[in-house]
């Protein structure tokens, strides 16, 4: 079986202490806005775009990505976490496979509007640290939002 591999991209919103967090009924699980990185787009553009079409929100990513001066070249947003996933397994062998950039990003608000076709506006929820940790949602969820809220606590403190 040959094995395909899609880059995707993944974004933690914070707003207030909280990351929203929604019930994707096609993928079963609790997950943070997401989706596939469009042939033409970069991969924080992407997680940009996602979490405008699934939430109607406006996101400031948070990124402390040091500039390089090279002459041609631009610096992206590097994400706080790349991470491979197995997204189709059958009969042990993994066909294909989710390259996803983890990203983290503020919002100035939590009046979630979704798109058209995306899930509605009652199945995201925002999760505090202590409902993150007392969640049963996956280690890596619990893991990535801890750290989106912390770092935009962080960031905050700065401004």
């Amino acid at each position: 079986m040959e094995r395909t591999r899609h880059f995707t991209a993944t974004v933690y919103v914070v707003n207030d202490g909280a990351t929203a967090l929604h019930e994707h009924e096609h993928v079963g699980k609790t997950i943070p806005p997401t989706g596939h990185v469009d042939r033409d787009e970069l991969p924080h553009e992407a997680g940009l775009r996602e979490v405008r079409e699934e939430t109607g929100l406006d996101p400031t990513l948070l990124d402390d990505t040091r500039s390089v001066d090279t002459p041609g070249g631009q610096v992206l947003p590097h994400p706080r976490h790349q991470m491979l996933y197995d997204i189709n397994v059958h009969d042990g062998t993994v066909g294909h496979q989710h390259i996803d950039h983890v990203y983290y990003a503020t919002v100035p608000d939590r009046d979630i509007s979704p798109g058209p076709d995306e899930m509605r506006a009652d199945a995201w929820h925002w999760y505090t640290i202590p409902r993150l940790r007392a969640s049963e949602l996956p280690a890596n969820v619990v893991r990535f939002g801890v750290e989106a809220i912390r770092t935009a606590a962080d960031s905050a403190e700065w401004e």
